[in-house]
């Protein structure tokens, strides 16, 4: 039987159960999946559709929502974006800190925590963990910093029989010197049979990690099998780089999760762009697997179909979330698919065994690079069903005209970049990316009713700037100059003074020491990655350019290039800085950030609404806008779609037939995370992790928030 099966099952026999007067107990003698009550797996299920069968809440009485529990983790760090689990009517979370939680889900009471970082600080984020159980072994496997660790999960103690003492060093096994490679994960695994297949996260910078997907045992920590997403000779798609790119680049790297086809043993997964990522001179060629779907066979690791969604990228266009298995209609028939949504807002269906797309695709021309030494694709493919969920092209129309100010100040902008749609490559005069590098559609994925055949995707509509500097990659006694534009200007900026969320460094002086941007530089903290693949020499060249002015006093020189300087040259990108107006809002017109409902059987949008909303613009007059969200939806079988996500910090119950707000509350810090929902002892809750912080820079949090019907 299919998950969906027995869902369909278990709502039969609770009806029946409440006609007759039957405990709802004795569900559990005809069902042995508890994902029907609880939610076991990150998302929901192996499917990845963010689905509940539960109906206790719905949409009759969802405006009677309030809070049940709530849990202050105690620790700071990056933001929460875990998507709680709940198995037998216990919780596990992760915290700022990346600490692991066990709470009993009916009351928020912890039961036990596990901290990966006891002798240094957490860097990166966790979007959850994964639970495994065979008969009495029941374990939680979950990664922090390079590590991937087996708990167990009753106690929260490490398995000593699992890799060495309970850790798995994943930098190992990636044909490269572990201690120059940066990996993390920050999506949870997928567990098929005793595997866990895990993805990984990578620099998006020259040097960076490769992005192979793997499978390790559960029970020993052991690989089981590798894909080598940048594939090596003999390999399917080898011939779509320059001899032997595999050796030299990076990235390609499945960073938003997997999905998992139990009855087929298929395991599906996109992924992201090569590093470096803005420029590709030295990556020609259409370069597989980046950006792409892609399908295998999860006993062992071999391809089944991928399909590449865009060729080689030059704009960050990764597959931001995993791809959503759905049942769709189709030609008069229901088709097992697979559906990827993109930051570009398309939406792409494919049938599920062979890959191939259930609406046609078309190849279209796209402007052509002019940075010296790319060699861009020029065509890139475009889905002619569903249609864009967002704005693909800033056209007059565009141009915000809330202030003629604004209006003024936007147009000036424009007359000095390129903006040709939404494949326009960086340039050196500056590029528009629109709907921008944050989406369209981003890590939070998308919600798919089975009971419908409705795709509920948020996204972002904001637009970027961005430029490529041509910078020598030896420049003599300036070689902290091009290290920092090569590696660090992406975030702060190739003015050190910053760019949200990330700080300004200019008079680092007064807040850090030499020696503490030094420990951060290899190790990474918050939000910052390690670059462990930068020398000593190289590290002391960018700390030396930081410290080289403090109050006008030079009390550091520049680094220096050993040997004899080059005349190499490569290009740094500027980052991901938003193009914003005078007043500091998106310098488009709203809406800034959606909600919509795709009929996947059709093809066709059926509903679409801003969500979130700035009440200072609200006072002035202006329609609800929509902010910028990070964090997913759920939909359940009530009814009800709920969403965190938006820079307003609010918590929202959506009528999902109609799109129409019918609860909304106010959490103690943004809820820039997935929803789950579950039932306890024949109750229904929703939780969210409200952390706040992170890319929507709002304060940050600590707490998880459960909310449930009163009794």
């Amino acid at each position: 039987m299919t998950g969906t099966a027995y869902s369909a099952l278990d709502q039969t026999i609770k009806m029946k159960c409440r006609l007759f007067r039957i405990p709802v107990l004795i569900i559990s003698l005809f069902s042995c999946r508890q994902q029907d009550t609880g939610w076991q797996v990150s998302r929901g299920n192996a499917e990845s559709n963010c689905y509940s069968p539960l109906d206790q809440i719905n949409i009759n009485n969802v405006r009677d929502l309030k809070v049940a529990w709530t849990y202050n983790t105690g620790d700071t760090g990056a933001a929460i974006q875990c998507n709680p689990i709940i198995v037998d009517g216990i919780m596990y979370v992760t915290s700022p800190a990346l600490k692991v939680i066990a709470l009993e889900a009916s009351n928020g009471k912890m039961l036990w925590q596990f901290d990966p970082f006891k002798e240094g600080h957490a860097y990166d984020v966790n979007r959850g963990v994964t639970y495994w159980q065979h008969g009495k072994d029941k374990r939680i496997l979950f990664t922090a910093g390079h590590n991937l660790y087996a708990l167990n999960a009753q106690t929260g103690q490490l398995i000593p029989t699992f890799g060495k003492e309970g850790t798995v060093d994943l930098r190992e096994g990636l044909d490269c010197d572990p201690g120059e490679l940066f990996v993390t994960v920050t999506s949870p695994g997928i567990i098929f049979n005793d595997l866990l297949i895990l993805g990984s996260r990578t620099t998006e910078a020259e040097g960076a990690a490769p992005g192979h997907v793997r499978a390790f045992n559960v029970l020993t920590g052991k690989e089981a099998w590798v894909f080598h997403t940048i594939p090596q000779p003999g390999e399917f798609g080898y011939d779509t780089w320059e001899k032997d790119a595999w050796k030299n680049v990076g990235g390609a790297n499945t960073w938003s999760g997997l999905s998992l086809d139990e009855k087929r043993g298929m395991v599906f997964f996109g992924t992201g762009s090569c590093a470096p990522d803005f420029f590709g001179g030295g990556r020609k060629g259409q370069n597989l697997f980046a950006n792409s779907v892609i399908a295998l066979k999860a006993a062992s690791g071999e391809r089944v179909w991928h399909y590449q969604v865009v060729h080689h990228d030059l704009l960050d266009y990764d597959l931001p979330a995993p791809p959503v298995l759905v049942a769709v209609s189709h030609g008069g028939k229901k088709i097992d698919a697979v559906a990827q949504i993109t930051k570009t807002g398309n939406v792409f269906v494919f049938d599920r065994d062979t890959g191939k797309p259930l609406f046609d695709v078309e190849e279209r021309k796209v402007p052509v690079s002019d940075i010296e030494g790319e060699e861009s694709w020029p065509t890139q493919p475009f889905p002619l069903k569903p249609a864009p969920f967002v704005r693909q092209k800033y056209t007059e129309d565009d141009i915000p005209d809330m202030s003629a100010e604004a209006r003024a100040y936007v147009i000036e902008r424009l007359k000095h970049i390129r903006n040709e749609g939404i494949f326009t490559p960086s340039s050196e005069q500056g590029s528009l990316v629109f709907p921008g590098f944050r989406g369209g559609a981003e890590w939070n994925g998308g919600s798919f009713d089975p009971q419908t055949g409705i795709l509920y995707v948020n996204a972002n509509e904001i637009p970027n700037i961005t430029a490529l500097k041509k910078v020598e990659a030896d420049q003599g006694n300036k070689l902290g100059v091009s290290l920092y534009q090569l590696n660090c200007a992406t975030c702060h900026g190739f003015d050190r003074k910053g760019q949200d969320p990330f700080p300004s460094l200019l008079y680092i002086g007064k807040k850090m020491t030499a020696s503490d941007v030094l420990d951060r530089i290899k190790n990474g903290k918050g939000q910052m990655p390690a670059f462990p693949n930068l020398s000593k020499e190289q590290t002391d060249a960018i700390v030396g350019y930081l410290f080289q002015e403090q109050n006008g006093k030079i009390i550091a020189a520049e680094g220096k290039q050993p040997g004899n300087p080059g005349k190499t040259f490569r290009y740094a990108h500027s980052g991901h800085g938003q193009f914003l107006d005078r007043e500091g809002y998106p310098a488009v017109k709203p809406p800034w950030g959606t909600l919509s409902a795709i009929n996947l059987n059709l093809g066709e949008i059926s509903w679409q609404i801003p969500l979130g909303e700035y009440e200072e613009l609200t006072k002035r007059g202006i329609p609800p806008t929509g902010t910028q969200n990070f964090g997913g939806t759920i939909v359940t079988a009530g009814g009800v779609i709920f969403v965190g996500a938006t820079k307003d910090e609010k918590f929202r119950a959506i009528d999902k037939h109609t799109g129409n707000i019918l609860w909304e509350t106010k959490l103690p810090a943004g809820g820039y995370a997935t929803p789950s929902t579950y039932e306890v002892n024949g109750k229904q809750y929703v939780v969210i992790a409200a952390g706040g912080g992170g890319k929507n820079d709002t304060k940050k949090g600590d707490s998880y928030v459960a909310f449930a019907l009163p009794d």
